[in-house]
């Protein structure tokens, strides 16, 4: 299903905390304690997570109240910086599990159970920005959001 001309190390576990943090602080950022805790349970989701759910869990980790609001501004950083991808539709985040290589945003969100598979095909996205602009639009970063059903529920 996906397309593209190279090859994808889909990073896991500590593996892909180590990814994040290197392509974090190869960006010029720090990799903070809150940081790496917000990624951490981030990545612990097989579905969309929100800045809400999140911030819970770091509470609870840390023993102590995380604002949303300061959830927000690192997924913010993560999504800048090719670690997280952001699911417009349900205002939810994934972490990316190659966050060296960066594509458009492709989901197929399942609106039975609330998956969400991120897909690279460059041939669609590259499409996209070529009709936005001829239409005299610049395309910062193209989202496309497929709703519909997985196989799973199907």
């Amino acid at each position: 299903m996906a397309t593209h001309a190279h090859h994808h190390h889909e990073h896991h576990g500590h593996d892909l905390a180590d990814a994040a943090q290197k392509a974090l602080t190869a960006a010029g950022e720090q990799w903070t304690d809150m940081r790496a805790d917000i990624f951490s349970v981030l990545a612990t989701f097989d579905k969309p997570a929100s800045a809400y759910d999140i911030a819970d869990l770091v509470s609870q980790k840390r023993g102590k109240r995380v604002a949303p609001n300061s959830v927000y501004r690192i997924l913010d950083l993560f999504v800048a910086n090719n670690l997280a991808s952001r699911v417009e539709s349900a205002n939810a985040y994934l972490a990316n599990a190659h966050p060296g290589c960066l594509h458009d945003c492709i989901f197929l969100i399942c609106d039975s159970c609330g998956s969400a598979t991120h897909i690279d095909d460059d041939s669609l996205t590259r499409n996209v920005r070529k009709a936005a602009e001829a239409a005299g639009f610049n395309a910062v970063r193209p989202v496309v959001e497929v709703r519909g059903t997985c196989a799973d529920c199907d």
